[in-house]
């Protein structure tokens, strides 16, 4: 299983460009610092709370193979590249060319987990590419204001670090500047938390099990974070993050709001506090619909948290 979470500060990729290229380059960044334009009442640019972003010049396909090019050199170990649009057409829907690349280093992850384990739902750390109704790309992530809001995380010492990887990895294979939507969550905003009465382990096989059971779903990846702490010398008590997803319901939602890959698929967290209890959190849909400004969802949204609610309790029930 893939080790991860987050990034150590890293190189810059300096790109040689022609000057026509540079000053188109300069249009598009005045034009993004601007208000934002609409196509059929949607906003092109990203502006989803907490999200940091930027302007790429190339195909989706091509930003994502630069990333990855860009992680190949550095520590951070990629976890999944997640293709929305093909598992959009895997169920016979369309969808822009949307990605989301999920990627992290244990020893600055870690300590965000250390502070609140909710933090695992989060992580590892993800960025998104994606093409717009009009054809622009971005690519965005989760600003770690966001994360330190929604989790309690201030002052913990790797958020800086944090910070300056994911903008250097960004404006590596963008246009080159990124831009931060405000953060004001409230601590735990949109997080559904329900006691396990099995351990962390079983409630992942539980998990497990009844994703297995349901054809629609199917599973992105597991990551067991305390392992990963491990690996780098840390120790975290057990935390395991299970991402899985079912195209029918989740594609809708990007085809309305396109941000909402980054916060798809969908992710359980099964984790056990001080005292030994366990316990299992997820997204609420309904929050992360608000977070992007999806409307006219209510019904598929509703669906989508009774399907999540019947998976928290077959997950967390005893034999």
């Amino acid at each position: 299983m893939s080790r991860l979470l987050l990034l150590p500060a890293v190189l810059v990729l300096l790109a040689g460009c022609d000057t026509a290229s540079t000053v188109a380059d300069a249009s598009v960044r005045a034009a993004d610092a601007g208000p934002a334009r609409q196509v059929d009442g949607r906003n092109l640019k990203p502006d989803a709370e907490g999200l940091a972003w930027a302007r790429s010049r190339t195909s989706v396909a091509a930003t994502v193979d630069a990333l990855l090019g860009v992680l190949a050199g550095a520590p951070p170990s990629v976890v999944a590249v997640v293709d929305h649009a093909a598992n959009a057409a895997r169920v016979g829907l369309t969808l822009p060319p949307t990605q989301v690349v999920v990627f992290g280093a244990p020893a600055l992850g870690t300590p965000l987990m250390q502070r609140n384990q909710t933090a695992g739902i989060d992580l590892p750390q993800k960025i998104l590419v994606y093409e717009n109704a009009a054809g622009q790309r971005f690519a965005a992530y989760n600003t770690t204001d966001y994360l330190a809001d929604r989790h309690g995380l201030d002052g913990v010492a790797t958020l800086p670090q944090i910070a300056g990887a994911l903008e250097t990895f960004t404006e590596a294979v963008t246009i080159g500047q990124v831009r931060r939507e405000a953060s004001a969550v409230a601590l735990g905003a949109g997080l559904v938390t329900v006691p396990s009465a099995v351990s962390v382990a079983q409630t992942v096989a539980n998990l497990e099990a009844a994703i297995a059971s349901n054809p629609a779903l199917s599973v992105a990846f597991v990551l067991d974070h305390a392992a990963n702490a491990a690996s780098a010398g840390l120790t975290l008590r057990p935390t395991t993050v299970v991402a899985f997803g079912n195209p029918r319901l989740g594609t809708p939602l990007m085809q309305a709001e396109p941000t909402v890959g980054i916060d798809l698929p969908q992710k359980m967290l099964a984790w056990e506090d001080a005292d030994g209890h366990v316990f299992l959190t997820y997204n609420d849909p309904f929050y992360v619909a608000a977070r992007h400004g999806l409307t006219g969802q209510d019904e598929r949204l509703q669906t989508l948290a009774d399907a999540l609610a019947g998976l928290a309790a077959a997950a967390t029930s005893a034999p």
